[in-house]
């Protein structure tokens, strides 16, 4: 599996639970730490904790291990190290605080979205239709 495509398997993974802001750094031009860094937001530890726990279970059973992991004392910010892709989750405060984009700002950037997308009701449709009706 390319490293590209690995990152993107992670980001996938976290977005299975509720990670967000989920953005994949490119670093294979600008340094030899890692061709990738993902990195998402959470909004508790808990949160942060459940998403890096999600990520390397579901890694482990593709037979891929976690080289080295730090911050689950604190959990403000989580940090798995499977060499060619390292995944970082924080917690919103901590984040914004540390701004890894900001400092990787030379670095190529993807964005990833949950792909759930509201849905719209009869309903709403329906109001919508008799309210411009009324409007003319």
């Amino acid at each position: 599996m390319t490293s590209t495509r690995f990152a993107k398997m992670i980001s996938d993974i976290i977005l299975t639970k509720k990670g967000f802001d989920i953005k994949i750094l490119d670093l294979r031009k600008l340094s030899a730490i890692a061709d990738f860094f993902v990195i998402c937001s959470a909004d508790s530890d808990r949160q942060v904790k459940a998403i890096a726990d999600e990520v390397d279970d579901k890694l482990s059973e593709h037979g891929i291990k976690c080289l080295h992991r730090e911050g689950y004392e604190s959990l403000n910010w989580i940090i798995l190290d499977y060499f060619d892709v390292v995944v970082h989750v924080f917690k919103v405060d901590a984040r914004n605080y540390y701004n890894l984009e900001k400092f990787w700002g030379d670095a190529p950037l993807l964005i990833i979205e949950d792909e759930v997308k509201p849905v719209v009701s009869a309903k709403t449709k329906t109001r919508s239709a008799r309210s411009s009706k009324k409007e003319k």
